[in-house]
């Protein structure tokens, strides 16, 4: 726990120094000076060479997704009279605070027809959700930030603060001036919605998962909790089903049941499948007999199998709470050759704290925790490792219907961090991790997960 509580509290110092860092970025008089609202901008004058109003902004269209970190303006959507027409890009001399000036008299009427990648900025983006990737948080985007880069003018920013929602109410001398206080940087932000349904499907996911990688699967289940159901299933549909079911481990119970129930059931269950079986039990667990039965017909059938083996055990035990993923080694293999094992099951680290050795029978005859693993000698045997570790006492081990309270109390006096589940022959069938029987005693604190934090 002191371990997790020191990493929340470094991410957070980490969160507060990028968010001061861009506030201290967007206090400078340069920068405010040369950032334009978006808001500010609709329904502004768009002006020719000669000054003279020639129509009114009704959108901006932005590439969203493209090679550029900050989307370019590819045009502008303005009103003449009772039509709408596309004005590039390349026809527009400045985008100044609250109207746009030509470089042309000459306004050419056609329809706009949106191409591959480009979304319109107030209908697409402006007051809908995002995720701040820096924040770790769902937010809704109360204005949008351009500025000019070179020869063109970007989209660099997204305003997140009350006031700027404010402002956008009053009067059109204030809605025209940006108010910088809490704006999040356009590559820390992952888009959803409207604004992440247009363009080549491989550059949308491309980007989507440039800014979703980096974060924890803690991070991204307060995000999918957050979300909105439309926005929740794109977020699903970007990550991989392994990077989802991490995710999903991390959810609340009530949260990651209504998921289930709103994505298609062959999704579902590929979800389910990629979850550690412990967690993929419980969440089983929650759903009615039917709806569970529907995801485990989905299944590869062996991975079904072991589910439903592990369903027969009750809830508050420690065959409910175990998992049946296990390492095990034998007396005459080598250190070398356990890590090596060990090494292959990289994906699986948050769940292995030990490796289980067994006789040629099956049966338990010791239980390796990775420490001493780490600093046995590459040649030495298990045997004599497991015979060393005789003199501290035999390795924890509870039947399967062990109430979860008894099971905690086994793994206090005896100062570890899991505790194996053997059936009545002394064959191993599981192991009980410590953030499992927390999770099961302690529920009105939520899910701690205190060892998946690293993950």
């Amino acid at each position: 726990m002191a371990t997790a509580t020191l990493l929340m509290s470094a991410t957070a110092r980490l969160r507060d120094r990028r968010v001061e860092v861009a506030r201290r970025a967007c206090a400078t008089r340069t920068v405010r000076d040369a950032l334009v609202s978006v808001a500010g901008l609709i329904g502004g004058p768009v002006t020719n060479q000669a000054g003279e109003e020639v129509g009114r902004v009704v959108d901006l269209v932005a590439r969203l997704y493209g090679p550029d970190p900050y989307p370019p303006i590819t045009g502008l959507i303005i009103r003449i009279g009772r039509r709408r027409a596309f004005v590039r890009a390349g026809k527009v001399e400045r985008v100044l605070t609250g109207q746009v000036r030509l470089r042309t008299a000459r306004v050419d009427l056609r329809e706009f027809n949106r191409r591959p990648g480009e979304a319109l900025l107030a209908r697409d983006v402006m007051d809908h959700q995002l995720v701040d990737v820096d924040g770790v948080q769902v937010t809704r985007a109360a204005d949008l930030y351009l500025a000019p880069l070179a020869d063109r003018t970007v989209l660099v920013g997204v305003d997140v603060s009350l006031p700027t929602l404010l402002r956008r109410l009053g009067p059109r001398r204030w809605q025209v001036r940006p108010t910088p206080d809490r704006v999040l940087d356009w590559q820390s932000v992952a888009p959803f919605g409207e604004q992440a349904t247009h363009g080549p499907a491989e550059v949308r996911l491309r980007a989507s998962r440039s800014a979703l990688h980096q974060l924890r699967p803690a991070d991204l289940a307060d995000i999918l909790e957050d979300l909105g159901r439309h926005e929740r299933q794109q977020l699903l549909g970007w990550l991989e089903p392994e990077h989802a079911a991490d995710a999903l481990e991390e959810m609340e119970p009530a949260e990651l049941e209504n998921l289930l129930r709103e994505v298609p059931p062959e999704h579902a269950a590929r979800l389910v499948d990629e979850m550690e079986p412990d967690e993929a039990a419980d969440a089983l667990r929650d759903l009615d007999p039917g709806e569970r039965e529907t995801l485990l017909a989905r299944m590869p059938a062996p991975e079904a199998a072991e589910l439903r083996t592990l369903l027969t055990h009750r809830e508050g035990t420690a065959g409910g709470a175990m998992t049946t993923l296990l390492v095990t080694a034998r007396p005459a293999q080598t250190i070398a050759q356990v890590r090596a094992e060990l090494a292959a099951q990289a994906e699986h680290r948050t769940d292995i704290d030990a490796v289980t050795v067994i006789d040629e029978d099956g049966r338990l005859l010791g239980d390796l925790p990775l420490f001493d693993l780490a600093v046995a000698e590459d040649t030495a045997l298990v045997a004599d490792l497991v015979a060393w570790l005789a003199q501290f006492g035999p390795p924890v081990a509870v039947p399967p219907d062990t109430r979860l309270a008894e099971a905690a109390d086994r793994l206090v006096a005896a100062r570890a961090s899991s505790l194996l589940v053997v059936d009545d022959t002394g064959r191993p069938l599981g192991r009980v991790l410590a953030d499992d029987i927390l999770d099961s005693l302690l529920p009105e604190r939520g899910r701690l997960h205190f060892r998946r934090l690293l993950k």
